[in-house]
């Protein structure tokens, strides 16, 4: 692993995690719900057509939630432009605790929430986000 691909994959990292922002957003308006409705509906498979976004109590907890996800991604890219160079294992290492404290506690709580498919999901997610992060960069 190199620090140019590490920092490739910061970038990476961030658009797995900042784009469900978006999608969770436009779940706060019933007219542009459909995409946040549809995302949790395949995170909590199977496809039932189940899940709804007509509760104003649903909209906000989207809002947060879109807010809060594309903020991380955003906050995971100016890591990987602004800080890397100067810190590229403590950016590494700060990556991985963040990654695994959001699949520990997003997977716990689908779990809890009779939504074991989520926590399947999430692996793959976590795979995705870790990719080569998980091991030291060598120059």
């Amino acid at each position: 692993m190199t620090h140019k691909l590490h920092k490739f994959w910061l970038k990476i990292t961030a658009i797995i995690v900042g784009s469900f922002g978006p999608v969770f957003f436009f779940g706060t308006m019933l007219a542009t719900s459909e995409p946040a409705r549809m995302t949790l509906d395949i995170l909590s498979w199977p496809v039932d057509g189940l899940q709804s976004y007509a509760s104003p109590d649903t909209q906000f907890l989207s809002a947060l939630t879109g807010g809060f996800l594309f903020g991380w991604g955003v906050m995971i890219w100016c890591l990987s432009t602004s800080v890397y160079d100067a810190a590229p294992e403590a950016v590494r290492r700060t990556l991985l605790v963040s990654v695994g404290a959001w699949f520990m506690l997003d997977s716990a709580g689908s779990i809890a929430s009779g939504n074991i498919s989520n926590a399947y999901i999430n692996v793959l997610v976590l795979l995705l986000a870790v990719g080569p992060l998980w091991r030291p960069a060598r120059d």
